[in-house]
């Protein structure tokens, strides 16, 4: 039978890539509800730009450290 990726040990192991991941995630939304700036499509590309990438990166390597923990 397989090992499972996500086990408990292992979500304790990468719980300190999860913290962050559901903190961007936060932002992620506050920043698409309630944009601090006026209707520019350019800052708000580049905002959420700033938050998806980091997000994105880093569920990766949450991934990929899961898989060889």
């Amino acid at each position: 039978m397989p090992h499972p990726v996500f086990n408990r040990e292992t979500l304790l192991d990468i719980s300190v890539n999860i913290i962050p991941l559901v903190i961007l995630l936060f932002f992620t939304v506050f920043l698409l509800l309630f944009s601090p700036w006026p209707e520019n499509l350019f800052l708000q590309a580049i905002a959420l730009g700033l938050h998806l990438i980091p997000f994105v990166l880093l569920a990766i390597l949450t991934y990929i450290a899961a898989y060889y923990i």
